[in-house]
């Protein structure tokens, strides 16, 4: 496994996706389309990173 994540949002998390869908993407710390962070990698950033795959582009470093 990667030592770390860069996570890009891509798509908006807040027009037509669920209420949850919108938090995963605010505690993984992106608000706005074209935020990028990185985040470790581990089992727990992978699951919420799966919720929300359609809204972000992962690259692993």
């Amino acid at each position: 496994m990667a030592k770390s994540l860069t996570i890009k949002l891509v798509r908006s998390a807040v027009a037509s996706v669920k209420k949850d869908q919108t938090a995963t993407c605010r505690a993984l710390g992106l608000r706005k389309i074209g935020d990028v962070v990185e985040q470790p990698d581990n089992e727990s950033i992978r699951g919420l990173i799966f919720k929300v795959k359609h809204l972000v582009d992962v690259v692993e470093n």
